[in-house]
């Protein structure tokens, strides 16, 4: 007998950096699933627009996820004003590209603030909500890079590669409980953070919509891994079969060594990577 989809319809669904990129896209496909969806932002002007254009009942508010007080409060007036968080989306996140000994510290400070510390403490926050109601579900946004190392983001391979082992670690820690956790693990996403990027050999890029494709699909039937594409889970299982060097080979083949690497100086990224320099306020100012 197949599975039963869980009905989306009417769960509050909050997502981090749902202004844009992945976030919206998600956004749109769950609002389309009947959520009452709720955007997380520090760009509140775009959020709202993007909520805007979802209609009514989609809710925008402003949110610095490195201010750790700010994002709790952020949850609880989530919670006042449309009601208990029955998802939380962990999305926000900021890739810049340098090798390891051209990287400023404070653009190390702002990966491990956006896209490790936020989501360890959007997750437990989560947990603590979900838990005693014995409901509820967690998707956090990792990546491909969290699964292997990328020459030109060694930082961001390490918080990717954090974001993994707190969600299986998590995943553990609540079985039985009620409340799921989902890992998703994208390629590259065709956003702005992928700016100047170009494309591997066997393993094309993919667009926000996938990726929001995928998390509305692991909502519906709760799983803990989820590639985008699917292909990338069946050519990671093979390249662990093998000794390393064959592994790196494999990597150099489809031009994966110098995907995030040949980037890292593009003029193509300049915007982006100006705009990722002031994505932690709370944390530039050491709040």
């Amino acid at each position: 007998m197949a599975k039963q989809p869980r009905s989306l319809a009417g769960k509050v669904i909050v997502i981090t950096g749902g202004a844009q990129g992945i976030g919206a896209a998600t956004a749109t496909a769950l609002k389309r699933l009947g959520a009452r969806v709720v955007l997380g932002d520090l760009d509140h002007v775009r959020a709202e627009k993007t909520a805007g254009e979802l209609g009514p009942e989609a809710v925008a508010l402003p949110l610095d996820v490195t201010d750790t007080n700010a994002f709790t409060e952020f949850l609880d007036e989530v919670e006042r004003q449309v009601g208990p968080v029955d998802v939380l989306i962990n999305n926000a996140g900021i890739m810049p590209l340098a090798p390891l000994d051209e990287e400023d510290d404070a653009a190390t400070r702002r990966m491990l603030e956006i896209n490790l510390h936020a989501v360890i403490h959007g997750t437990r926050e989560a947990v603590k909500r979900m838990k005693p109601r014995g409901t509820g579900h967690i998707v956090n946004v990792a990546s491909m890079a969290g699964k292997s190392g990328f020459p030109g983001a060694a930082t961001y391979c390490a918080t990717k590669h954090a974001v993994v082992g707190l969600s299986e670690a998590v995943h553990l820690e609540l079985r039985g409980t009620g409340v799921s956790v989902s890992c998703v693990m994208p390629a590259v996403v065709r956003t702005e953070l992928a700016s100047g990027l170009g494309e591997a050999k066997f393993i094309k890029s993919v667009g926000p919509e996938d990726v929001a494709a995928a998390i509305a699909d692991a909502l519906k039937y709760p799983k803990f891994d989820v590639f985008v594409p699917k292909s990338l889970d069946f050519t990671g299982r093979i390249t662990r079969l093998f000794p390393r060097a064959f592994g790196e080979w494999f990597v150099r083949a489809l031009g994966g060594d110098q995907l995030l690497a040949s980037a890292a100086h593009s003029p193509a990224r300049a915007e982006y990577e100006s705009r990722a320099a002031q994505s932690a306020p709370a944390a530039d100012s050491g709040s």
